[in-house]
């Protein structure tokens, strides 16, 4: 039986439709965005010189399961004469010479490496990954021989810190962040220069200004570029929520922030005092530790110097969290000092002497240490691991902003899955969470955010029975 590969209809169908030169599509998880870029090459898989580049930020994001590559696979297995090759670069060619590439784009650096290219489609699979200039370079690189008009496609999830926010601002309603529904696939034109962009509803009075800056018929015409946003969201992606009706829960589980982001589309929302924590989402402040308690981590923050920046000792923390056999998290203890660095080493120490004394009859508390990044980090780390020799403790890297590690505790915290013991560390605790991250000091939330990661990913499993 012939398989019909198609675009859905809604906004993917109209992605594939648009006749604008460069083509913004997505503004939430889920939408199809992915699939979408993917169908596009085949229209002209026929053309013999037909090139096109679909571009991510990480190599990873192309060859790991699930990726970009899996998911070409889904698709272009099922043309007749299609078979993917993996040197020179990733990449599926077809019966006519046509091909499908696949690269990334890490620094803006390595656009240097396509200078002299012509591709007649390129794709970049989240744009928002992605610097200016790495777009606008490779837009210089869309031209081509092969008897189609050179274009342009990029897929994306919200992000109000990006220049593609700024870029498409014209789509997106200002006051609330959400797509403007009636502007959704508009084209509109665009002249960039000197790394300006400049704006018109019509052709002609972007090349009249073209003119104005000097250049000639010729080059006017070509300067100007067409442009729309094709908003989409998950609930156009029926196949999706058919599939995977779990996918929604998910998205539903996020902190309010990435909720608004990635299942509202919202591109104004940004973290902001009180969006992460409230003390009025905590369930009960306990007086009693209860007895079902599989695990505790007490996560730690670390002073890294004597002083911050302005004269004051910077601020140690070390947050102990536990996991209780019902599902729940409760915050344990909460220390925060300023100290000189000499005394930081005591501190540690001493901590992890009381906390396994203490909760002896749990299975004792594990330290969870930062490693900064280079070899001084790993020394720094190692005289630790030598000094509390004997007891549990495990030094690891921690990757990405304050913001984004702090996330799945938050996502918790708003689902009203923790309860707080009753101490008199209470009340600076709840002021430094709810000021989260506009405050100066982040230190307990760090902490928290560590002994979260590790109570969640790495503790309560039965190590022997993956093995």
């Amino acid at each position: 039986m012939p398989r019909i590969i198609k675009p859905q209809e809604g906004p993917q169908e109209r992605f594939l439709a648009t006749s604008a030169d460069i083509c913004i599509y997505g503004g939430a998880a889920g939408g199809g965005k992915t699939y979408g870029l993917l169908l596009e090459p085949l229209r002209y898989i026929n053309n013999p010189g037909y090139n096109s580049i679909i571009f991510r930020r990480d190599y990873t994001q192309i060859t790991s399961p699930g990726g970009l590559w899996d998911s070409a696979r889904t698709i272009y297995s099922y043309v007749q004469g299609a078979y993917p090759l993996k040197t020179p670069k990733y990449h599926w060619q077809f019966k006519s010479g046509a091909t499908v590439n696949f690269a990334h784009i890490g620094r803006d650096d390595d656009c240097e490496g396509w200078q002299g290219s012509q591709i007649a489609f390129i794709g970049f699979d989240e744009l928002t990954h992605f610097s200016k200039y790495s777009f606008f370079y490779m837009l210089s690189r869309n031209r081509t021989t092969c008897g189609i008009h050179p274009y342009m496609r990029a897929t994306c999830n919200p992000d109000a810190d990006s220049w593609v926010a700024g870029f498409i601002s014209w789509w997106i309603d200002p006051e609330t962040g959400y797509p403007i529904p009636e502007r959704s696939g508009v084209i509109r034109y665009m002249v960039h220069n000197n790394d300006i962009v400049t704006w018109f509803d019509t052709k002609e009075e972007g090349v009249e200004f073209a003119r104005q800056i000097g250049l000639s018929e010729d080059e006017a015409n070509r300067a100007v570029k067409s442009v729309t946003f094709i908003a989409s969201t998950l609930k156009d992606n029926k196949i999706l929520m058919e599939n995977d009706p779990g996918y929604l829960a998910n998205l539903l589980a996020l902190t309010e922030v990435e909720k608004e982001r990635l299942l509202r589309g919202n591109w104004k929302i940004k973290p902001s005092a009180g969006s992460f924590f409230k003390r009025i989402q905590i369930k009960e402040i306990l007086k009693v530790l209860p007895d079902d308690i599989i695990s505790l981590c007490r996560g730690w923050d670390l002073a890294a110097t004597d002083e911050d920046e302005n004269k004051d000792a910077a601020y140690t923390a070390g947050v102990l969290i536990a996991k209780r056999a019902c599902g729940r998290f409760l915050v344990v203890d909460v220390i925060n000092q300023q100290l000189k660095a000499g005394d930081v080493r005591k501190l540690v120490l001493t901590t992890a002497q009381i906390d396994n004394a203490k909760y002896s009859k749990f299975g004792g508390v594990r330290q969870r240490l930062p490693q900064d990044p280079g070899q001084a980090g790993k020394e720094q780390a190692q005289s630790y691991v030598n000094m509390l020799a004997g007891y549990d403790v495990i030094p690891r890297t921690e990757s990405g902003s304050k913001e984004s590690r702090a996330e799945p505790m938050a996502a918790q915290w708003q689902q009203g899955f923790f309860d707080v013991m009753e101490g008199e560390w209470n009340e600076e605790y709840f002021n430094q969470l709810e000021s989260f991250p506009e405050s100066k000091f982040k230190d307990m939330v760090d902490a928290g955010s560590s002994a979260f990661g590790e109570i969640t990913l790495w503790m309560g499993f039965n190590i022997d029975g993956l093995l």
